[in-house]
């Protein structure tokens, strides 16, 4: 062969080689193995107990629930029951311990996000209610008019 092809093909067995040795030096010796033997993913035998002191930050509804009954019967029977209570009052990593009540997001870009009107008259999307943000109450929060536990009924 001539060389104008010899010296690639080095170049890239150099390489190939260079990856699996540092792939060797980087990746555990546990990653992957488990009792089945080799699977990919991004499990380690090593590091479970790690996983399992792991402070959970997101807890959903079901944490909400047992004590603010008051909020979370109003929003599950309204269109808002698809959105987790952390959407809008933050992670519930250190409630109700620390802070003991969670900081609300009343910021009107948070209502934008799903309350902008779209002009895609076919998807899913289009059938939730939309406004123009620049001409409905422009500079105003949403929830100075509107109760986001209640949004079937027009204000509080």
């Amino acid at each position: 062969m001539s060389s104008h092809v010899l010296r690639p093909l080095w170049v890239v067995i150099i390489i190939v080689i260079l990856i699996l040795v540092a792939r060797f030096v980087i990746v555990p010796p546990d990653f992957g193995i488990q009792e089945r033997g080799f699977m990919y993913g991004y499990h380690r035998k090593s590091n479970e107990d790690d996983w399992k002191a792991f402070k959970v930050k997101y807890k959903t509804r079901k944490y909400c629930k047992d004590c603010h009954p008051d909020k979370y019967e109003p929003i599950m029977s309204s269109k808002h029951r698809i959105i987790q209570c952390e959407n809008c009052h933050g992670p519930a990593v250190d409630h109700p311990e620390d802070p003991p009540k969670l900081v609300v997001d009343k910021s009107r870009s948070l209502c934008i996000r799903c309350h902008a009107r779209l002009l895609y008259p076919r998807t899913e999307r289009a059938k939730i209610k939309g406004i123009d943000p620049e001409e409905h109450n422009a500079g105003m929060e949403c929830s100075m008019c509107h109760n986001p536990h209640k949004p079937d009924m027009e204000g509080w």
